[in-house]
């Protein structure tokens, strides 16, 4: 009996062989081997997995050429924005060194812009701001550095996207601000990853190589959507 169930058993390997594994060589071949129509579905999906927070505040602000600029000037666009001051001596030149390489990234992508608003308008007027662009090399038509009242500045940073901004006399330069940037995708909504516990980040470290690797990857996605 142990050898008709052996014989048995070879038949059937024998004939799987001979009907199923010459389609799996063809697949290889074909460079098939994983498509299906569940994959299949999952690789044409165009929407990224990023969280929305929820639609970014609207501003209307002047930006360095003395153009009225607000959030429908971003409208299709991806755009990041970031609360600064061209005097800082502390973490701006960081979040902007590290923005001009993400401009760098998308260079010539007229989908994709950033927003950056000063915190400190008493002095950075637009042709105080046009200076500061041209000196860091910054050249970007999509990039805006924006000014404007102090006290809407500070409410559409604490307020309206929860990104601390404000005067402090015993700080450096006499500001303090968050060295976070927000990331908005092409209909107006704030977007972000999840962190390693499932949590939103809300907004990307503008300070870290982690952050801004991250940004670049989303941006990526955003744009793709």
């Amino acid at each position: 009996m142990k050898n008709k169930s052996y014989i048995w058993v070879s038949l059937i390997i024998l004939i799987f062989g001979i009907l199923v594994v010459p389609k799996i060589v063809e697949r290889v071949k074909n460079n098939d081997i994983v498509k299906g129509d569940r994959l299949n579905t999952i690789s044409t999906h165009k929407e990224s997995n990023l969280i929305k927070i929820g639609p970014a505040p609207k501003f209307i602000l002047t930006n360095q050429n003395n153009k009225q600029v607000s959030n429908s000037t971003y409208a299709g666009k991806v755009y990041v924005l970031e609360f600064f001051f061209s005097t800082c001596p502390t973490i701006c030149p960081k979040m902007n060194a590290n923005l001009k390489t993400v401009q760098q990234e998308f260079a010539g992508n007229n989908n994709f812009g950033i927003a950056s608003i000063t915190i400190n308008p008493e002095n950075d007027t637009p042709e105080v701001l046009k200076k500061h662009a041209e000196e860091l090399g910054f050249t970007s038509e999509n990039w805006h550095f924006l000014t404007g009242e102090k006290e809407y500045i500070y409410q559409i940073a604490n307020k309206g996207f929860n990104m601390y901004a404000g005067e402090n006399a015993k700080a450096n330069g006499g500001f303090e601000h968050s060295g976070l940037f927000a990331l908005i995708d092409k209909n107006g909504n704030i977007r972000c990853r999840e962190d390693e516990f499932g949590n939103p980040i809300l907004y990307y470290d503008g300070l870290e190589e982690k952050g801004i690797k991250a940004l670049k990857e989303d941006i990526k996605l955003l744009l793709e959507e």
